[in-house]
């Protein structure tokens, strides 16, 4: 990106991928002053989808085939790169003239061979299509982003069975993850939360891969989750996915199936294939403008 703060628990040292998801980019929370908010300038994409979960803050998306949106608290962009687009996203003009937080998601998910050269597709979902599960003694509410919680089904459409759950919860409960997938969670919250049967505690910015083995998952909001209110409240991220099963050739922004592949995804880019996206001298001027303001000030 242009600059931004990311924890990346995915992939992480010998941890290279949990198939079908690719990477995991924690994007904050930072709470930017007016002129510091930076995003990711003009860059290309091929092979792979990337989902985008906005929590706080707002950041808009151009795109070479002329898609544009802007993305607000609450929001999911989920965007399937295919044969390839050239894709920036930035701040919006709200963001960086007043600051304020920001906090998201940036998930990258494979696409099986057949459907890596498909046309590119978005999906930009407002909070409000998001469908959200209720626990019958209402201690605990997932937002469906993709995939279903008992009778809640998500709206988004995917190319390989996914799930992608926020969960909160103030009390406990079990969800079901088909056996069949591969299975993880990311607390993004400061208060821990145990997982499983044996209830294995999993602390803000660590990541727990699950094998399921065909049961119910366990959630319990921990302890430390009370702020001395009296109520105390549990956040984390649920992934869960089929694998995909194929050979992975990555090589920074492309995602493909062989070296040869990674090859002509870089021969078409230099060839202009990938096509452009007016005014992208603009947009490094604004991260530029933005990254120097932040230096200055004693944040780089």
């Amino acid at each position: 990106g242009g600059g931004f703060m990311v924890r990346r628990p995915l992939p992480s040292g010998s941890f290279d991928y949990a198939d079908p998801f690719l990477m995991l980019d924690h994007l904050g929370p930072v709470d930017y002053k007016p002129g510091e908010a930076v995003g990711a300038p003009d860059h290309p994409h091929r092979g792979f989808e990337t989902v985008t979960y906005i929590l706080e803050g707002e950041f808009e998306h151009h795109d070479s085939h002329g898609n544009h949106g802007l993305l607000k608290p609450g929001w999911v962009q989920w965007m399937t790169a295919g044969s390839g687009v050239m894709h920036s996203e930035m701040p919006s003009d709200n963001q960086l003239k007043n600051g304020g937080m920001f906090q998201g998601f940036q998930i990258w998910v494979n696409l099986p061979a057949k459907d890596k050269m498909i046309r590119p597709r978005y999906q930009d979902v407002p909070p409000e299509d998001i469908p959200w599960f209720e626990s019958q003694d209402k201690k605990t509410k997932i937002k469906v982003v993709a995939g279903e919680v008992e009778d809640v089904k998500a709206t988004i459409d995917t190319h390989t069975p996914i799930y992608f759950l926020d969960l909160r919860t103030t009390g406990s409960y079990k969800l079901h993850i088909p056996k069949e997938m591969n299975a993880m969670v990311y607390n993004y919250y400061p208060s821990s939360i145990y997982v499983g049967n044996e209830k294995t505690k999993v602390a803000e910015s660590q990541l727990a891969i699950i094998d399921t083995q065909g049961e119910t998952v366990a959630f319990e909001a921990a302890d430390d989750a009370d702020d001395g209110s009296g109520k105390k409240e549990s956040r984390v991220l649920v992934l869960a996915g089929s694998p995909i099963g194929e050979p992975v050739a990555r090589y920074g922004p492309f995602v493909m199936n062989t070296r040869e592949e990674i090859m002509q995804a870089m021969a078409d880019i230099k060839s202009g294939a990938f096509g452009e996206i007016p005014g992208s001298t603009e947009r490094m001027r604004k991260t530029e403008e933005a990254n120097k303001k932040r230096k200055d000030a004693g944040k780089e």
